[in-house]
């Protein structure tokens, strides 16, 4: 069995300045992902760890669907705020809005949200920060000896608390092994 761990740039926002991960993009992203997955041998023994924000995170979801890995969707607030704050802000949002709501109940897809699971955050802790802990904590607890974390991000430094760049220095920190797709090399 292999556990998988994604993270991933958020589809852009309309008002972004510099193109990260643009529409235009997202064909490449979704083929880099799966044969990410496939590289790995992806099946239905298998489970895997992601948040479900527009972009990277529901195309790896739908992938693993897709080769029948069971999904645990972690979420750094209920379902509604998440899909406010990280969802419906993308370009096409509401395209995404669906994505998001078929890959939280299709079957395979546990969901679970941190206020529930794990309480209040202490005061100044960031969610999105707290999350990616926590989805790197649940991913090595399952995983044995066989991690395989999935990132799709262009290397830059972090742009705020609890991005990819965050979560990348947490499992590197834990030893495991990072699947890097560089969005700078995607056409």
């Amino acid at each position: 069995m292999t556990t998988f761990l994604f993270s991933g740039h958020l589809m852009d926002r309309p008002d972004r300045a510099t193109p990260r991960f643009p529409p235009a993009m997202e064909p490449a992203a979704a083929a880099a992902i799966a044969a990410a997955l496939d590289r790995h041998g992806a099946g239905a023994g298998d489970i895997a760890f992601s948040q479900a924000a527009s972009g990277g995170d529901l195309l790896f979801l739908e992938a693993c669907l897709e080769r029948g890995v069971r999904r645990h969707i972690l979420l750094p607030f209920d379902i509604a705020t998440f899909e406010q704050t990280s969802v419906r802000p993308s370009l096409h949002g509401e395209r995404w809005v669906e994505r998001y709501r078929r890959a939280l109940s299709a079957p395979g897809a546990t969901v679970l949200d941190m206020p529930t699971a794990l309480g209040p955050l202490a005061d100044g802790r960031d969610p999105y920060e707290a999350c990616n802990r926590w989805l790197v904590d649940e991913a090595f607890a399952h995983a044995g000896c066989a991690l395989c974390f999935v990132c799709l991000w262009n290397g830059d430094g972090p742009e705020g608390p609890g991005g990819t760049a965050h979560m990348v220095a947490e499992v590197g920190a834990h030893g495991g092994l990072i699947e890097h797709i560089d969005t700078r090399l995607l056409a």
